[in-house]
């Protein structure tokens, strides 16, 4: 399960690089953004949830996400420095447990909590914040599997993720109606919705089957990212 000194050098690791910076940005626009439009008083009714959910939940969570959850585990595989962690007796499950660990938390410090910022700016402590923030939570945990399942599974782990955001979660999750069942975006604003009731998110789920199918993705990519990680220790045998 949870290795403590497999998340202590990763969290080391991960900060120790100066691609570390690029974690800030995304919530950084997310945060001028919401100012901007407050201090113009916005020009919708509607525009906090259309920013806390399509630029927060849909955007500054999946970016984040990637950038953390593709350095956690994508650059140690490409360097090969994997092989030294590889070469202790620690269960390959537990490292990719540590890992999606620490790229959740770092993920939530740097994406969720900006948009409960973010929020609170826009509307005050109001529900459509804490759903918001909670529903960025859940999407920081499961990005964070899917990215370092990806990083596991394949080389070049960046440019696939950025194929999956681009591709399935901004263009085929929304223009095929099924595809919304198997998409991040849509759980994260399931919960959003069922929480604040705003039905400006454009959440398509409810709560139930979006905590549900959550679960599935998180132990699904959790074990196959786990067997690529061993099947990685043999090629290098």
């Amino acid at each position: 399960m949870y290795n403590s000194t497999v998340a202590w050098i990763t969290f080391r690791a991960l900060f120790g690089r100066k691609r570390a910076l690029l974690f800030v940005l995304p919530a950084l626009v997310l945060i001028l953004l919401t100012l901007a439009l407050k201090g113009a008083h916005g020009t919708l009714a509607d525009w906090p949830a259309l920013v806390l959910g399509r630029v927060g939940v849909g955007a500054v969570v999946p970016l984040t996400a990637l950038l953390v959850g593709t350095s956690v585990l994508g650059s140690e595989i490409d360097d090969n420095s994997v092989l030294h962690l590889l070469a202790t007796p620690v269960p390959r499950r537990d490292v990719i447990i540590s890992k999606c660990i620490v790229s959740a938390l770092v993920t939530t410090l740097f994406a969720a909590v900006p948009v409960l910022v973010a929020g609170i700016i826009a509307q005050g402590p109001h529900s459509l914040a804490f759903g918001c923030f909670l529903g960025a939570v859940l999407g920081s945990i499961v990005y964070s599997c899917v990215f370092v399942f990806i990083s596991a599974a394949l080389r070049h782990p960046v440019i696939y993720s950025l194929a999956y955001v681009a591709l399935w979660e901004e263009l085929i999750s929304t223009l095929v109606g099924g595809a919304k069942y198997l998409s991040v975006e849509q759980w994260s604003l399931g919960l959003a919705h069922s929480i604040s009731g705003d039905n400006n998110l454009g959440s398509h789920l409810t709560m139930t089957p979006s905590l549900v199918l959550a679960v599935i993705a998180v132990v699904v990519t959790v074990f196959y990212a786990s067997e690529r990680l061993s099947a990685f220790t043999v090629r290098a045998d």
